[in-house]
């Protein structure tokens, strides 16, 4: 007789077959009554560098375990190349993972920890598998030494080599450069995607980390409370978000009250505290009639009361500088807004243009093309906090 579970299989079987990648279908995970995985559908296509982006606790790396096999999932299913790999055992699922602590084995050397999975399973070619795997991170001359001898990079190579010599179908990467410091993890950043274009496996990279996964990934799905807020490429993700949440972890977003005046052809007008701004159309994700004006303060010009600033069509005046920052590539200016809010502003330092001091009066500008408008109904402070880590 069949259980509800191999029914439940059977019924996905069909349409699953034909995606060659992972699919992850109505997958939900529950440890009690807290809900960390809820009713998630996602497709990764094969071959793709895929980043699961979200804060501690929105569910990412609950799900990477659920692929894995470390965790099982509550209700829904998995499927990988066609297979139902739902509860399959860790061993048996053509994947592998590496974590933070790269977890390699101390008493070996790096071409006895680059060789265990082959040796383990009796393949043939071993010295052949291991020299391209290692020429392929760049450790050729380091294979007799121990970890320990190693820098938290090469060990982060190691780590990597030891996965993909076993050619997995998907390799999970957990949070894979936490332990780096910022300049050696700019640089696996950029490591970690030649790497993946090389090899043309699919890499799923969970991260908390905006800039990492905005460096490396194709696709990025940026999760929240269990649940994927919005999927797509980084720049769409940046320039176009749909959510508060999306809006300020991913990067920084002024976000300003307004209410919709009209809509026109392929722009929304928009009452912002007494002043008339536009949204395109394509832009615009309220559905009443208030609505957050959002702009990225790099898209704010400055400039002195009155001065005709070259971002057309959104004007606004009365500003007075707050703060001021100096961080060398730009200068971030706090400015206190007529109505009591104040905005951000990034100024590039390309020594076109003088640096404001607190107190001047200023006006701001930006062109209606880089605004986006969102549902009034959403939390302004959303994903705020978690993204400034």
């Amino acid at each position: 007789m069949s259980s509800s579970a191999d029914v439940a299989q059977e019924r996905r079987a069909p349409a699953r077959a034909s995606f060659d990648g992972l699919r992850l279908e109505n997958l939900t995970k529950s440890f009690g009554a807290f809900t960390a995985v809820d009713d998630l559908d996602l497709d990764v296509p094969r071959g793709s560098f895929f980043a699961l982006l979200g804060p501690s606790g929105c569910g990412k790396t609950t799900t990477l375990r659920m692929v894995a096999g470390l965790e099982t999932p509550t209700s829904g299913g998995i499927t990988l190349a066609g297979q139902d790999i739902t509860y399959a055992k860790p061993y048996k699922r053509p994947v592998n993972t590496v974590f933070q602590n790269y977890a390699l084995f101390p008493h070996l050397d790096i071409y006895e920890n680059v060789a265990f999975g082959l040796k383990r399973r009796k393949a043939g070619n071993v010295d052949a598998q291991v020299k391209e795997m290692l020429s392929l991170v760049e450790l050729d001359s380091q294979t007799r030494k121990r970890p320990a001898q190693l820098s938290g990079g090469q060990q982060q190579r190691v780590a990597l080599a030891r996965a993909l010599i076993n050619k997995p179908e998907v390799l999970l990467l957990d949070e894979p450069l936490g332990a780096l410091d910022l300049k050696l993890r700019r640089n696996m950043q950029i490591e970690l995607k030649r790497i993946q274009t090389e090899v043309g496996l699919t890499f799923i990279h969970v991260t908390h980390d905006q800039e990492e996964a905005m460096t490396m990934a194709d696709t990025v799905a940026v999760m929240n409370a269990g649940v994927i807020e919005q999927m797509g490429a980084p720049e769409e993700l940046y320039e176009n978000p749909r959510t508060t949440f999306v809006a300020n972890f991913l990067g920084q977003s002024n976000l300003i009250e307004g209410t919709i005046k009209g809509r026109s052809g392929d722009l929304v007008t928009v009452d912002m505290h007494g002043i008339d701004v536009s949204v395109p159309a394509a832009r615009s994700h309220a559905d009443g009639d208030k609505g957050w004006i959002g702009i990225r303060p790099e898209k704010v010009l400055i400039g002195d009361p009155g001065e005709q600033l070259d971002a057309p069509g959104n004007s606004v005046p009365g500003g007075v500088v707050s703060d001021v920052s100096f961080v060398g590539v730009s200068t971030q200016y706090l400015v206190r807004m007529p109505w009591g809010q104040e905005l951000q502003v990034f100024a590039q330092n390309t020594g076109h243009r003088r640096i404001y001091r607190s107190g001047e009066q200023v006006d701001l500008s930006w062109r209606p093309d880089y605004a986006f408008l969102l549902d009034a109904s959403q939390d302004a402070r959303a994903g705020a906090q978690e993204g400034t880590d």
